[in-house]
């Protein structure tokens, strides 16, 4: 009997090792300056084989029958030519017939609204992924034109939320009447009197730092019920696609995206990342005038101002961690959700 179950034993043994692990394969997707989709890979370890490529305007929906491209696993990348400026396009990458990866770019082609980006494409602590196509984030979206809304269109945007305050919207209105516009005003303060300072020379680096800081810690102290009220907007799925957004896309729209990724259990180290590619999409250019005449220090004071830091995201989770422990008691105490609603959410973007 012993050595039937030893026979046994070594035989399933011999059939593991005989079974590949799954590589890690990591994917991205860029646009270049022209239009064009660039996707690259990378499998760990190195796999060879074929990559065939199927191209969808709906990240849900790919037609299998035929694919877009094919390309052998070790170009580690191909190009997606196209001269569609308007429709938005999503892949879905087929290595050998076995392992699959969804991507799209992570920038939103606009004319004249910065730093919109989808939220898909994220992993993850338990290697889910957030759905492309449901949950964007961008700019003010004041000075929309033709093609711009045409763009939005095509996303199916159905719910703007808008952190801006009564002033700046009064100010800047949105003028997109096919989408739910919803407000939930945080205020960053009169932002002509820091300029206004800045230029004075009452205001100055280590200040502008500070003030940034103490402005997350607000977020996280103060402002929690007003998050939370955009966070319950994300709990109803006839409310997709969503998108969420303030004065440059920075502040109040980049704290609420980590609590969302904090939210559907996405490692800190990725939410820092979301946070700072703000910076790669900000044309700081339309702030030219602001610096003019200024000397070094003061232009560096502004930069402060108008750019993502990781030190200003940094503080925002430290000092959750600090006051509550934990996100999920943040979650549960100052924002509201319990675990069955935060579960309700990752069902929904999640897969």
């Amino acid at each position: 009997m012993f050595n039937k179950f030893f026979s046994l034993f070594v035989f399933t043994m011999i059939l593991s090792g005989c079974v590949s692990p799954s590589p890690d394969i990591s994917v991205v997707c860029e646009r270049d300056d022209i239009g064009n989709y660039i996707l690259k890979w990378e499998t760990v370890p190195q796999i060879n084989g074929i990559v065939k490529v199927y191209v969808s305007d709906d990240p849900d929906h790919f037609p299998k029958n035929e694919p877009s491209s094919l390309a052998s696993i070790s170009d580690g990348k191909m190009t997606y030519i196209t001269n569609d400026n308007i429709t938005r396009k999503y892949f879905l990458l087929s290595f050998n017939d076995h392992f699959y990866k969804k991507i799209s770019s992570r920038s939103v082609t606009m004319d004249n609204v910065q730093n919109f980006r989808d939220m898909g494409g994220y992993q993850t602590k338990d290697q889910k992924n957030i759905r492309w196509g449901k949950l964007f984030r961008s700019g003010e979206l004041s000075s929309l034109n033709e093609w711009d809304a045409l763009r939005l269109n095509n996303l199916e945007i159905k719910t703007i939320i808008d952190f801006r305050t009564l002033h700046e919207t009064e100010k800047a209105p949105i003028r997109y009447p096919k989408a739910k516009i919803i407000t939930a005003p945080i205020s960053l303060g009169d932002t002509n009197l820091f300029f206004e300072k800045i230029r004075e020379g009452r205001l100055r680096k280590g200040d502008a730092l500070i003030f940034m800081q103490d402005t997350y810690i607000g977020f996280v102290k103060q402002q929690g019920k007003q998050f939370a009220k955009a966070l319950r907007i994300l709990l109803d799925e006839n409310n997709y696609p969503v998108l969420f957004n303030c004065s440059l896309g920075k502040d109040r729209t980049g704290f609420f995206a980590a609590l969302v990724l904090l939210a559907l259990d996405v490692p800190e180290s990725v939410i820092t990342q979301d946070y700072l590619i703000t910076n790669d999409f900000l044309n700081l250019k339309k702030f030219e005038d602001l610096v003019k005449g200024l000397n070094t220090e003061e232009q560096e004071t502004i930069t402060l101002l108008l750019t993502a830091n990781e030190n200003y995201i940094d503080i925002a989770l430290r000092t959750i961690k600090k006051d509550y422990g934990t996100y999920q008691k943040y979650f549960q105490k100052e924002m509201g959700l319990t675990e069955k609603e935060q579960a309700k959410l990752k069902e929904i973007l999640l897969y």
